[in-house]
Order: structure tokens, then C-alpha cells, then sequence
């Protein structure tokens, strides 16, 4: 017998034609009666809505809701499509209006979206009384919407779920291929996978429902779950249909209008492309250096303001130092700018901090933290790469074209020579593989795992370029932004060329040779020949090998050493243990210990079994109890540790890359019905925000030819950089002043929607975006343009009007006084200390946890590199505790802008934290190599060096008393012989300027 599906309706009609031939005759004509009724009912009900209600909605909503755009699976073009509501369920309650959603939008106007209260009062009403009419059953509303055909495109969405890891595109057991309809009619080596109009005798039917197919045990292997039983009931009901193919193609949008988007929502500013303003005229002209300050002073002399007195030299050179650099000047460089008379004098010195390899360290850890970057395996190539890219200042399109789409910018696949620029461009792609991926463990390698990661990676991109929250769609239409859910899929299946949920490749190289799984390759390195392998390889992994080799030995060579001199420790130990036992079982149980395993006799064996946990020193405490016995020991391990670490993170890491490249044969992608992967709905093609589509930037998907690579993401990148994108040069420029003035333009860096905060000066903003753009997309002209303002040179005193008129200082009244973020402060502490050690780029330096449970990284013979060398957060991986307590970027997954906290841990490590304290000797040792014994030339030199300028001469008197105090202080103390009381005043004054806001603050 064949497969036979009965819809509800069909069920329900024949148990009432049962249940009348049974009836009595009266009963029987008081059903029919009844039945009449209700038949005229419905009739009156479905003509009311083909002749009035159906034109009503074709002419407000079948545009979003129809069968070309089905928005949240809605379709109101047929009383079948009403009756079957959308995705989060029943649209209509009949009988009651007040219940119905459908009468509940249009009533309150709030559809149609794209024209708010657009349908009249009259028609309102009209629909109202259709509903009032309405008698249909709610089980008769289920079956409307079990009865809806089931498509081939949901099908096959079914078989990308369960069924292509094994019968896909990489995989074809039994030489069978699921992935569309044809292949499966084609079938494999026993015959078609399906039998169209018999469920029954379907091979693919039989095999899920004897639980054969996916194999139980292969699960977890391929990160697929059983199909589940409305899915095998979805495929039986298709193939029953007579297995239709479906014509319809995947909807990728119009380049111009859109009717989930209307030309209103297009209006709001930030969807809008800039405007090259005219810079205003302004009364105060002899304050305007260049344009900026004619904006800003146009709202300030509204307000009775104008720009605060320029800030004295000193605070200028250390501002602009420690904005450019996250260093602060060496004496002898504010010296020379001091003595330097040209007028362009301030202006040669952005030109020379902007040309400091240092610069690209500071404005490329700004980039960092909006891509998120982790510690990754090979992360910190993309790390260099940055750093790099701004020091080089790349211009900022292609800085995005290389991160977002750099494998498809050159072809290196077909390629007779790898250049340094094919390497680049791979590296960059490192941009889009910042979030965690814990799919290389198959417990977490699952469709909802892949979508996670995809999905953290869409909210960097967003958030850092787009300045969106496009992460809201992802579950339903986004709340406040013309941002509906369709279009969130639409990107998803721009990236799906290399980030594929339903063909995915797990993070990490794992092959499985006896079952042949998809796990054949991996996304660490790009899969290519090697005679074009993208590292160069061969030569690099020779050098390693061999400069590793070498490290090796001096790793043997010190743990050898170390466990020498834990043997004499250990003996101890067990005699100390020993004496806890029966003195005559003391000769037996030493020959036991002495005595390996395997080779021991039945009464050692005993002897083992029964004290073997008490006397044989293994286990993790084992080093711990060393420690404790013996100081020296201590001290020995832990300098051994360190110098361990310090080893091993001078070995040359395994030439690989963490990059991502296009496969150009992706999955359909479809709309997830509220963000469950499980899901699928409505079918989507590559796109981006509608919104931001206008004719005018428009999105065109070309793929390259002679090469397999989809050209999705190179479309995207060049949509991004065209010159009148509403958002990409807004939102970068915006970035680039909230790093000069403390605020952006837009305080929402990542939010020019609706629900952000609106431009304090928006004719501004669009004057910088369009500079940017005309300037060849360069961030060191922006700089210049910035830091040479007028405003950017005001002081920082805040004066009785600026708190009536400025309070917020919105208007840049002055300038904001701010705290060294976390990487600042720490790498001024070493550099004013002498121990800034600036060897650049490669694998990060390590950190090491102290018993205190602070973390710190490890110290070399030539100090420490700079913060952003160091290990940066990854997981549970450990941050030196200086970073963490002053802000350091929590990632979820990426930081847009930090939090700015002012917490008692802040002072309480500076005062306390060892690494700090021996920091302060470090400085008082310059200051007294460079200043000899007299306390004032010492005091003197310890305000240039810490704050770049001389002291008052109330500080200077201050200082020399303070020093004299100190030292007599110290010498009712005792110290040790190598040490005298004037050198540890001078360590413990320094210690405070390194604690005071004079120096952690920036004026």
C-alpha cells in the first residue's frame, strides 16, 4: 500500500459523512441543517473576501506578502495563504477582530511598512467585518496550513541539513548526489533516491525511516543530526505531490526599489550619501585654521561660545605624541620642538610622528579591537599586517578590499610565482576569521554552531564598516532600521562563497582517511599546489626546523638542570614520608620505589599497591610541595620557567596562514525562521541592505573568470568603497575623531540607525567623509587635517560658561581632558623606565600567572615589547592584569569603542603590583645616570622624562624636600647591602609620578 497523506480537512469531511449514515433521520436532517448553514456562512465569508478584502490587501500588502516577496513566510494573495498565517503562527482569530494580527496592523497603521496607515478607515472596516463573518475552525486553520504544497526548495534545504555531508559536494557515498531534484531522480549505485508519487518505494523514504540514514554513529563525525519527523513527513508529502520541480529562483532584490523598503526610510540621513558642505562663515575667522574649526564655531558662537586659548607647547607635544604614538616624548624631542621657530613647526611634527614606525603599532591596535582580533593559531600575521597597512597608509578602500575579499583580488591559485602582494591580500582576509570557532571539536561542529560563528562574523563586519546593528535582523526584521531579516540571509550568502554552514570546513586539519569525511581540508591554510603554496614555504619551514632544533636543546638543557636539582629534594621527601611507616618495612620499600614497575616481584607489587600513593612522587602537586620544601628551588623554577617561555616564543611558528578564501560552489541560503538553523524558509540570494541600495550604489555580483571563485565578496568590497556610500567613509572618519576628541561626531560608532545618536554636527561629518574620500582615502591626511585644527590645539580648562552653555562639551567648547587607555599607559611605564624593548612583529610574547593570580608577560634581557606584541585574549587565556584593570577590550566578538572606568583596582595596581615597583627602580636608575646624585637635577629630570615638561618651581621645591624626607624615612629602615637610602627615595618618588594623573592623564 502506498504512502497516503490525508490533510485534516479531507480527514475531518469523511468522519462527519461516517458519522451522518449512522445518524437517526431527524438527527441526520438537523446535521444537514446545520451544515447548510454553515456552508451559506462561509460562502457569504469567502465571497466577501474575493470581491472586498482581496483587493484591499493586493493593493496595501501582497507587494511584501505574495508569492515574488513573502516576508516572515506570509502570503496574503489567496484566502489560502491568509488562513495559513506566517511564521510566528496564525494571523487570524475568526470571529474576533480584536484577536486577529491581521486587523490588529492595519487598524493601529502600522502596515503597510513601507506606507504607514495607508489604508482608509472604510477598508479597515471592510476587514473588520470579514473577520466578524469568518467561521472556519481553528483545527481547519491548521489544515490550511499543513495543506500548502510542499516545494522543492524546501526539500532540498531539508537534504543541506542531513543529508550532503555524505552526499554533497565534496562526498558522494554510493555515488549519490542530494543536492537538487535531478540528481536525486539520477540516483546512485542502487538505484534513484526517489520514486515520484510513492513515498513508499523512495530508497531515501525507507533508509531515514529505518533510521539507517544519517548513521547514527556518524553524527558527531559530520555535524549532522537525525532527520526529524516532520522533515521526513515534509519529503514523503513531496514526493507523494509527484515530486514537482519549483522554477522560482533565489531573491536576491532590485538594485533600486525594494518593497520592504520605502523611499521614506531611505530619507533618514545616515542612509543618505554625504554632501560636500560649504564651510560656514564665521565671526571669529582669525581662529579658523582650516575648515573644521569654521563648523565647529558656527555652533559654538550660537551658544554665546567660542574655541578655548590654544594649549601651551609642552601639552601640545605630549598630546599629539600620545595620540600618534601611545608614547610620550623623550626630553631631548621637546627640546628640540621647543627650540624649533619655524611657524610650521607644529606641523613638521604630525608630519614626523605619522612617518614613526610607531604610529602603525598605536592606530592599529584602534583597528584591532573593531575586528575583534583573538590569538588565534598565526592570528598575529594579520596583526602585522595591520600595523603595516598603517604605517604604509594604505588607503582605507583597499585596506577593505584586502580584508574583506583579498583571495579574490588576485589569482595565486593559478599563479607561477606567490608574490609578497598575493600573501598580503591572503593575510588581510585574517579580518573575517576573528571570532571564536569552536567547530574544529566535533561536539560543537552542529548547523547552529556554524551559523554562530558566521553570524559573530556579520556583526564585526557590520558593526566596524557598516556602523549597523545588522545583528538584530538575524532572528526577525530589525525593530527600528529598515533592516528586514531577508536582507541579514542576503549578506550571510554574500560571505557563503568561503563561510558555507551546510559545507563546512572545521578550523583546524583533521582527516579521516577510513571514512573519507568532509573533513579534508582546512581553513588555516588556503588548499592550493604546492608549487603555489601562498607562504613560502619550503624555505621558512627549513629555517624553522632548524632554528627550533636549536631552541629545543636549550629547553632540554634547562629542564635537564632543573631536574638535577630536584633529585636531592625528592629523596628527602620520601624519607620525610618514609618515616611515617613501619621502620622495618624501609629497606623493602626503598628497593621497591628503585624498582620500575614492570620489573617488580609479587611482594613489591603488594607493597606498591598498598603504599605506592603515599611514597612515589607524581602527580601535578608534586612541583608545588618541591617549592614549598626549598626557596632556592622556588626561585630556580621559576626562573626556568620563564626562560622556558621566552624560548618558546622565540620558535618559528609553522609557516601557515589563518586566511579565508572563496570555494565558488556555495549552498542555497535561506531566511531562518526566527534565527533557527533548523528552520530554513524563504530562499535568498546574495545581497546587502536594500536600504542602502539607491541606484546610486548599486550591488552587482560578477564572478571572475577562469578562476572557481563566486566574486560575492569582491562585489561587496567594491560596493563598500564606492565614493558616495552613505556609511563606509562616515563611519571610518567618525572612528578617526573619537580618537582625537574623545567623542565621535556620531557617539555610536556602530550605530547610524535610527536608535543611535544623531551627528552633533552633521554637515561636518559629511565634509570629512567626502575629504576623506577626495583624498585618495588616506587616514594620515585625516590626521593632519584633525590635529592641525584650531580645535584640536585649544586647552582643556573648563571655564563657568562651558558649564551653563557646554556642559557635555558636545560643541568641543575645549578640549576633553583623558585618561591612557590600557596599552598607552603600559608601554609609557616601560619606555619612561628604559626597558621598552622595540623589536617588532611575529609571534606574541607570552604571559605568565604569578602565584598573586597576577598576570603579567614575560621580561627579556632587553625589557618587554610593546602591548600589542603581547598575547592578547583568546578563550581563557590570560591578559597582563595592567591591561585588564584599565579597560582592555572585552570582545563580544569584537569592540567598538571601550568602556572608560575609574575603579579602585586602577590605583590600588600601580601602587602595588611588583612589576610596577621594579618599573620605578628601572626609572630611578636613568633618571640617576642621567642626572648623577643632586636631588634637584634628579627631580628636574624626572618631570621630563614622566611628563615631558620641567617642574613649577613650587614642584621642584616640593620635589627636593620630598626626596630628603624620604631618605631619611628610609634610613631608619633596613636595606639591603646593595642598596643605600638616597637610591631607593629616588625609587619611591618615582614610583608616585608613575601613580599621579599628571602622568596617566593626557591634557
Amino acid at each position: 500500500m502506498s504512502y497516503l497523506r490525508v490533510s485534516r480537512v479531507a480527514f475531518g469531511s469523511m468522519v462527519a459523512l461516517l458519522f451522518l449514515s449512522h445518524q437517526p433521520p431527524a438527527a441526520a436532517a438537523s446535521q444537514e441543517n446545520k451544515a447548510d448553514s454553515s456552508e451559506q456562512a462561509e460562502s457569504v465569508s469567502s465571497k466577501l473576501f474575493q470581491d472586498e478584502v482581496l483587493p484591499i490587501l493586493k493593493a496595501h500588502c501582497v507587494r511584501c506578502h505574495g508569492p515574488a516577496v513573502a516576508t516572515r513566510q506570509l502570503k496574503l494573495n489567496t484566502l489560502e495563504g491568509v488562513l495559513g498565517g506566517s511564521e510566528s503562527g496564525a494571523i487570524l482569530v475568526p470571529g474576533s477582530p480584536g484577536k486577529s494580527k491581521l486587523y490588529e496592523m492595519v487598524s493601529q497603521g502600522f502596515m503597510p511598512a513601507d506606507k504607514p496607515g495607508s489604508v482608509s478607515s472604510d477598508d479597515v472596516a471592510t476587514i473588520r467585518r470579514w473577520i466578524e463573518t469568518v467561521t472556519v475552525a481553528a483545527s481547519e486553520l491548521g489544515a490550511a496550513r499543513d495543506a500548502t504544497p510542499v516545494t522543492e526548495n524546501e526539500v532540498v534545504a531539508l537534504m543541506w541539513m542531513h543529508c550532503t555531508p555524505c552526499h554533497g559536494p565534496h562526498l558522494q557515498e554510493a555515488g549519490l548526489d542530494l543536492r537538487t531534484r535531478a540528481s536525486m531522480l539520477e540516483g546512485g549505485k542502487s538505484g534513484p533516491a526517489i520514486a515520484p508519487g510513492n513515498p513508499d518505494r523512495s530508497l531515501i523514504v525507507e533508509k531515514i525511516r529505518a533510521g539507517e540514514m544519517p548513521p547514527p554513529e556518524r553524527y558527531q563525525e559530520a555535524g549532522t543530526p537525525p532527520v526529524p519527523k516532520a522533515g521526513l513527513e515534509k519529503l514523503a508529502a513531496w514526493i507523494e505531490q509527484g515530486a514537482p520541480p519549483e522554477e522560482t529562483k533565489p531573491d536576491v532584490g532590485p538594485l533600486e526599489s525594494d518593497p520592504l523598503v520605502s523611499d521614506q526610510e531611505r530619507e533618514f540621513w545616515a542612509f543618505q550619501p554625504p554632501k560636500r558642505a560649504t564651510p560656514p562663515a564665521v565671526a571669529s575667522s582669525d581662529l579658523v585654521h582650516n575648515p573644521i574649526d569654521a563648523f565647529l564655531l558656527r555652533k559654538l558662537e550660537e551658544k554665546g561660545l567660542t574655541l578655548s586659548p590654544e594649549a601651551d607647547p609642552f601639552t601640545l607635544i605630549r598630546r599629539a605624541y600620545l595620540d600618534l604614538t601611545g608614547l610620550p616624548p623623550e626630553p631631548e624631542e621637546v627640546e628640540r620642538f621647543l627650540a624649533d621657530h619655524d611657524p610650521k613647526a607644529y606641523e613638521n611634527l604630525i608630519n614626523r610622528l605619522l612617518e614613526s614606525p610607531r604610529y602603525g603599532e598605536r592606530w592599529g591596535r584602534y583597528w584591532l579591537d573593531v575586528a575583534g582580533y583573538r590569538e588565534h593559531p598565526y592570528a598575529w600575521r594579520y596583526r602585522d599586517y595591520v600595523i603595516r597597512s598603517f604605517n604604509a597608509d594604505k588607503p582605507y578602500d583597499r585596506f577593505l578590499d584586502e580584508q574583506i575579499a583579498g583571495d579574490e583580488l588576485l589569482d595565486y591559485e593559478n599563479a607561477p610565482v606567490i608574490t609578497e602582494e598575493m600573501m598580503d591580500n591572503l593575510v588581510a582576509t585574517g579580518f573575517l576569521r576573528m571570532a571564536v570557532d569552536d567547530t574544529g571539536n566535533r561536539a560543537t561542529n552542529f548547523l547552529p554552531d556554524r551559523f554562530q560563528v558566521v553570524a559573530d562574523e556579520v556583526q564585526i563586519f557590520s558593526s566596524a564598516v557598516l556602523g549597523l546593528t545588522l545583528q538584530c535582523a538575524r532572528c526577525h526584521d530589525h525593530k527600528f532600521d529598515p533592516l528586514p531579516q531577508r536582507d541579514y540571509y542576503r549578506l550571510l550568502a554574500v560571505f557563503q562563497g568561503a563561510y558555507d554552514p551546510y559545507d563546512w570546513i572545521p578550523p583546524t586539519f583533521s582527516d579521516d582517511p577510513e571514512r573519507k569525511m568532509l573533513y579534508f581540508d582546512t581553513r588555516v591554510m588556503p588548499s592550493v599546489t604546492p608549487r603555489t603554496n601562498p607562504i613560502k614555504l619550503a624555505e621558512e619551514r627549513k629555517q624553522a626546523e632548524a632554528h627550533n632544533k636549536e631552541l629545543d636543546r636549550e629547553i632540554e638543557t634547562l629542564e635537564a638542570a632543573l631536574k638535577q636539582k630536584a633529585e636531592p629534594l625528592k629523596k628527602r621527601l620520601v624519607e620525610q614520608r618514609l618515616a611515617e611507616l613501619p621502620e622495618d618495612l624501609h629497606d623493602d620499600l626503598r628497593k621497591m620505589l628503585a624498582t620500575p614497575p614492570e620489573e617488580r616481584n609479587e611482594f613489591q607489587k603488594q607493597l606498591a599497591e598498598k603504599f605506592g600513593k603515599r611514597l612515589e612522587l607524581v602527580g601535578n602537586h608534586l612541583e608545588a610541595v618541591l617549592r614549598k620544601m626549598d626557596p632556592e628551588y622556588k626561585r630556580a623554577a621559576e626562573e626556568t620557567e620563564r626562560r622556558v617561555a621566552l624560548l618558546k616564543a622565540r620558535k618559528h611558528p609553522e609557516p601557515k596562514i589563518r586566511a579565508l578564501w572563496d570555494r565558488g560552489e556555495p549552498a542555497p541560503m535561506y531566511v531562518l525562521r526566527r534565527g533557527d538553523p533548523m528552520s530554513p524558509g524563504q530562499r535568498v540570494g546574495p545581497g546587502v541592505p536594500a536600504v542602502l541600495v539607491n541606484g546610486k550604489a548599486p550591488f552587482v555580483v560578477s564572478p571572475p573568470p577562469g578562476v572557481k571563485k563566486t566574486g560575492r565578496r569582491l562585489a561587496l568590497a567594491r560596493w563598500l568603497t564606492q565614493p558616495d556610500h552613505p556609511l563606509t567613509a562616515r563611519v571610518m572618519v567618525n572612528h578617526i575623531w573619537k580618537r582625537h576628541f574623545g567623542e565621535g561626531i556620531v557617539s555610536t560608532l556602530d550605530d547610524f540607525g535610527r536608535m543611535g545618536a544623531r551627528p552633533t554636527h552633521p554637515e561636518l561629518l559629511d565634509w570629512l567623509a567626502t575629504k576623506f574620500v577626495r583624498q585618495g582615502w588616506s587616514s594620515k591626511a585625516m590626521h593632519r587635517l584633525m590635529m592641525t585644527s584650531r580645535a584640536y590645539r585649544q586647552a582643556s580648562k573648563v571655564k563657568p560658561e562651558h558649564k551653563t552653555r557646554d556642559p557635555e562639551n558636545k560643541l568641543l567648547s575645549r578640549m576633553p581632558l583623558r585618561r591612557m587607555d590600557a596599552e598607552a599607559l603600559y608601554d609609557s611605564v616601560l619606555l619612561v623606565a628604559g626597558r621598552l624593548d622595540e623589536t617588532r612583529f611575529g609571534p606574541p610574547d607570552p604571559v605568565q600567572v604569578l602565584e598573586n593570580g597576577l598576570a603579567t608577560s614575560i621580561e627579556k634581557e632587553t625589557g618587554w615589547r610593546r602591548s600589542v606584541y603581547v598575547r592578547q585574549r583568546y578563550k581563557r587565556s590570560a591578559v597582563p592584569t595592567l591591561l585588564d584593570n584599565f579597560d582592555y577590550p572585552e570582545l563580544s566578538p569584537n569592540c567598538i569603542s571601550r568602556n572608560e572606568a575609574t575603579v579602585a583596582p586602577q590605583a590600588l595596581h600601580l601602587m602595588n603590583d611588583s612589576m610596577i615597583r621594579g618599573l620605578a627602580a628601572s626609572f630611578a636608575a636613568r633618571v640617576k645616570r642621567e642626572a648623577g646624585n643632586d636631588r634637584t637635577r634628579q627631580v628636574e629630570r624626572v618631570f621630563w622624562i614622566a611628563l615631558s615638561r620641567p617642574p613649577t618651581a613650587e614642584e621642584r621645591k616640593i620635589g627636593v624636600a620630598k626626596l630628603a624626607q624620604l631618605s631619611a624615612a628610609w634610613a631608619r629602615k633596613s636595606l639591603p647591602s646593595n642598596e643605600n637610602t638616597e637610591t631607593r627615595a629616588l625609587v619611591t618618588f618615582c614610583h608616585t609620578i608613575l601613580n599621579s594623573a599628571a602622568f596617566i592623564y593626557v591634557d
